[in-house]
């Protein structure tokens, strides 16, 4: 007896022997890619979303984020030499911003703006009923004033941390204002990329994945449904909505209560994984959700959000040694992460794929953005309902 307590009080320290030393790398890179559907309305021309914003645009969007260790050897320069396919020419140049003013840590409403008043109807989970439990009443001013809802869940997401200005001793990023030419509709991440610069080790890695199917939303009344797109890892998706200025309505597709604001980004395909293991995430065979007609009624004239969740690249060199006692110290390590996003104002009829015919009334200059009922004062109560949860 005395001899195995003896042998199991070695177990820690011989583990601990053989835990690896693990350095972060000298550079960090990091590509996002994102296909974005733009937003669609019932009976909308597609010409006729473009004039609604950002929200209505549509096309294949990136973002190139170098962070580095160390310090630059002059004025800080980097570029990505990128392949023939992305058809944007060789390079991209990666640009250090300007350092930007440091914010004010006071949270004093805008002029004019009051205290949040209001409340949120929060609401869950697809199919023509509600689940038992909805809806979560959210009282603005309750929050402001510290006190939470006692049936109110709050889920963390893994977010890891990718390169920012700030964060990393030197830093580039693009698009920038040197080079802010948009990405080509059939622009293709496929082939070899290298990055290079004065402040960072060269990063060179092949890729043989590409930016995700579009996204192509429809709907008929409440029922919305979507395309199955390749190399997902599940969908997500959330609805928002007001018939008054004191009341909005917030769904999502979740079959556990959940506010999704975490959700509506890349996620790493282990987070979705676990997500969808625990019904939070739809999985990637899913086509279609109803959102139930209560909420759509409450609602009034809904913004329905959708992210499709995609696979990560990852490179680090030089890889990991196999022996536990030889310490690793990666000199780069990058990633690619993809996302494709849509939106959709659902409405009583038709589909986010019609074009109808109608009389004209006023010419497509004229066009104005649908109206957002959530007036400020509700808007800076979701400021700190989003507070609470970190997020």
């Amino acid at each position: 007896m005395r001899t195995l307590a003896l042998l199991l009080a070695t177990i820690p320290a011989l583990a601990f022997a053989q835990e690896q030393v693990v350095k972060p790398p000298i550079a960090l890179y990091w590509v996002s890619a994102e296909t974005a559907a733009g937003m669609r309305m019932p009976g909308m021309p597609a010409m006729a979303a473009g004039m609604m914003g950002p929200r209505g645009q549509s096309g294949r969007n990136l973002l190139l984020q170098l962070g580095s260790q160390q310090a630059a050897s002059g004025e800080p320069k980097a570029a990505h030499d990128i392949p023939p396919a992305m058809n944007m020419g060789p390079v991209l140049p990666l640009v250090t911003p300007r350092r930007a003013p440091a914010a004010s840590a006071e949270r004093d409403l805008p002029e004019g703006v009051e205290k949040p008043r209001g409340r949120m109807l929060l609401y869950w989970g697809c199919g023509e009923n509600l689940r038992a439990g909805q809806p979560v009443v959210i009282d603005f001013a309750g929050l402001a004033e510290g006190r939470t809802p006692p049936n109110m869940v709050s889920r963390r997401v893994a977010h890891p941390s990718g390169p920012a200005f700030g964060r990393s001793r030197s830093y580039g990023d693009w698009p920038n204002a040197e080079q802010p030419k948009p990405v080509p509709a059939d622009a293709s991440l496929r082939g070899e990329h290298l990055v290079r610069g004065n402040y960072s080790p060269e990063i060179r890695f092949a890729l043989d994945k590409d930016f995700l199917d579009k996204v192509e939303l429809a709907a008929s009344g409440n029922r919305v449904r979507w395309n199955a797109i390749p190399n997902v890892t599940g969908y997500f998706a959330t609805l928002y909505g007001a018939q008054s200025e004191n009341e909005i309505v917030f769904w999502s597709s979740s079959e556990l209560q959940e506010m999704g604001s975490a959700l509506m980004d890349y996620l790493p395909p282990a987070e979705v994984a676990r997500l969808v293991r625990e019904k939070v995430v739809m999985e990637p065979k899913t086509v279609e959700c109803t959102v139930p007609g209560e909420v759509v009624k409450k609602a009034g004239t809904p913004f329905l959000n959708f992210i499709a969740y995609g696979e990560e690249a990852n490179f680090v060199q030089p890889p990991r040694p196999q022996d536990p006692k030889v310490a690793w110290e990666p000199r780069w390590a990058a990633k690619v992460r993809f996302k494709s996003t849509g939106s959709l104002l659902l409405g009583e009829q038709g589909s986010s794929q019609e074009t109808r015919q109608t009389t004209p009334s006023s010419p497509p200059s004229q066009a104005r953005p649908a109206p957002d009922p959530v007036k400020e004062g509700i808007r800076e109560g979701v400021n700190v309902l989003r507070g609470i949860f970190g997020r």
